[in-house]
């Protein structure tokens, strides 16, 4: 989903919102190693193009280590429970650090054991789950990833959220430049895309969204749920992938779950699933970066349906949009910037409050 972009959005070079973002994590106690980490995690999202998971989450993340639903420097243990798998208990610290952490320990297994897979528990919100796929993959690993979150998506057939948007992440390494890389959510949009629209004042496009009433909607304000992708198959898959996330490592699933814009004090309880396989360990694995190069060479040259519309591969689009950000900037809308530059967790961000009135504009420091 493109979102139309507020006359005012500014450009803002990677750096300094790096810069800012460190400092807003510490100023919440966050250790600088850490805060270094969630931070480049973030703005790499931006870079990427994926603005719903990107430097937006920021002050979200912020207000709960104000509210004290995240941990700034959280107890993570990790208990190995086999001689491939083991699990990390994220004692309720930031996603990023937790998933970080599992998909570390999933490699390690990788290394000596062929296939590393590790459950998280106790974690929360965990940015983009094409993080943690492409860890992997760039040590040459194929990297593989699921999450989950609260209810946001109805299953196919109804009209009350019941999944999570619940995303899979799976990259795998080429010759030829950066991963090929799958990093979607199962449901027709994401909620943080919702908040981002909502917080800017726009609208959405038809068929991603409904309203308390179970009806379609494009009025961000209005939206209390989203439609499951490809139907029955996106529900299918989100259904899987929370058993996964959830039951599988401990933790709750759908409804269940401490909704991520609800009680800002309340621990998310979230799971994840890492896993890390290594290719040499398969009768292709020598050849398979080759392999994976000149199949993204033929795909892009496949005969165009519409002159105007390239044939992709995953991962394309993201880097194309990284290319062009990291010279051009990150776009930073009004309201969002606002945040970005008051914001210190000690109250929820605009968008999380019931005013919408337009922020003023400010200077994003050097």
């Amino acid at each position: 989903m493109t979102a139309r972009r507020h006359p005012r959005t500014i450009l803002v070079p990677a750096t300094k919102l790096r810069r800012l973002a460190v400092s807003k994590l510490e100023a919440c106690g966050v250790p600088r190693a850490d805060a270094a980490l969630v931070a480049d995690s973030l703005v790499q999202t931006s870079l990427w193009g994926i603005d719903s998971h990107g430097i937006a989450r920021l002050p979200h993340y912020l207000c709960r280590l104000q509210a004290g639903s995240i941990e700034p420097k959280p107890v993570m243990r990790f208990t190995a429970t086999g001689p491939c798998t083991g699990t990390v208990d994220g004692g309720h610290g930031l996603g990023i650090l937790v998933c970080h952490r599992a998909m570390q320990e999933a490699i390690q297994l990788a290394k000596t054991q062929g296939v590393g897979m590790v459950g998280c528990r106790h974690s929360t919100h965990c940015g983009s789950i094409g993080l943690y796929g492409r860890q992997a993959a760039k040590l040459g690993l194929i990297g593989i990833a699921f999450t989950h979150s609260d209810a946001f998506v109805v299953p196919h057939g109804g009209k009350a959220a019941f999944l999570g948007t619940n995303p899979i992440c799976i990259a795998v390494p080429s010759d030829e430049g950066p991963p090929v890389c799958l990093d979607m959510a199962t449901a027709a949009t994401t909620m943080n895309r919702v908040m981002n629209a909502r917080r800017e004042g726009q609208t959405l496009p038809a068929g991603v969204t409904l309203d308390k009433r179970g009806q379609p909607t494009t009025d961000a304000q209005a939206v209390a749920a989203l439609f499951p992708m490809a139907e029955h198959k996106g529900y299918a898959l989100a259904f899987l992938i929370d058993i996964l996330c959830g039951p599988l490592n401990g933790m709750p699933f759908g409804p269940h779950i401490p909704a991520m814009y609800g009680d800002l004090s309340a621990r998310r309880n979230l799971g994840s699933l890492m896993i890390a396989l290594d290719p040499l360990r398969f009768a292709g694995g020598r050849s398979l970066s080759a392999a994976v190069a000149q199949m993204a060479r033929e795909a892009r040259r496949q005969p165009r349906a519409v002159a105007s519309v390239e044939v992709l591969v995953p991962g394309d689009p993201e880097y194309r949009t990284e290319l062009i950000r990291a010279v051009k900037g990150i776009p930073v809308e009004p309201c969002l910037r606002r945040e970005l530059l008051t914001g210190d967790g000690a109250r929820p961000p605009r968008s999380l409050r019931r005013e919408s009135k337009p922020s003023p504009l400010c200077k994003i420091p050097s």
